[in-house]
């Protein structure tokens, strides 16, 4: 990884992964063969939690190898060949983003208290208008027992930031422009985050 893209601040770190709807675990069965899966995640502290059914290929790998890598990519705005360059040359053409990587190991959530507590933060942050019973609540018991429940104990974690941070000013303003003019949600989004990240950048806040 450059180190003009990682990130090591851990606030910057966290937003990512709680702005993140959804992250891919991969395992490795005993065979050496690998296995990804997207999955709805929440953050509770330093951990991941998330959930699943009680069978399944999932299930059947985790019980043999917990070893467990978790990605989370938030893709930002695809940026022209021309909107940082005038060579005509497609070189210049590439996608901004920010991302997390996560190593780990994964542990079941056996106690009902705790796992109506993950779900009811999985349900905050998914639906956040509310509009549901809390997950404490009688009704919820099949559903519960029917539900494994798993933390993802962080061993390593690795993020990268490329929106422009380190492009000289006249290339960096040449893209903004550009991205103004195009003006998609996403291309605001980018926008945004690039200011934020190239504050930290020059900051050394990064």
């Amino acid at each position: 990884m450059k180190e003009i893209f990682e990130i090591h601040s851990k606030e910057v770190i966290e937003s990512i992964l709680d702005a993140s709807e959804y992250g891919t675990l991969s395992m490795c069965d005993l065979r050496g063969v690998p296995y990804g899966v997207p999955i709805n995640f929440v953050r509770i502290e330093d951990r991941l939690a998330f959930h699943g059914s009680k069978k399944g290929k999932k299930m059947e790998i985790l019980s043999k190898n917990p070893r467990v890598s978790f990605s989370v990519v938030e893709a930002l705005s695809l940026i022209d060949s021309d909107f940082s360059s005038e060579s005509k040359l497609a070189c210049p053409a590439t996608q901004f983003y920010r991302s997390v990587h996560i190593e780990g190991v994964i542990e079941r959530v056996i106690e009902r208290k705790q796992k109506a507590a993950i779900l009811q933060a999985l349900m905050e942050k998914l639906q956040p208008k509310g509009g549901y019973l809390p997950l404490d609540h009688p009704d919820y018991e099949k559903a519960l027992e029917a539900t494994e429940l798993f933390w993802l104990r962080v061993h390593t974690i690795r993020a990268k930031a490329k929106v422009g941070q380190h492009l000289p000013p006249e290339r960096y303003e040449r893209i903004v422009t550009r991205l103004k003019r195009r003006d998609t949600p996403r291309d605001r989004r980018t926008l945004e985050l690039m200011a934020y990240t190239r504050t930290l950048y020059r900051k050394g806040a990064l």
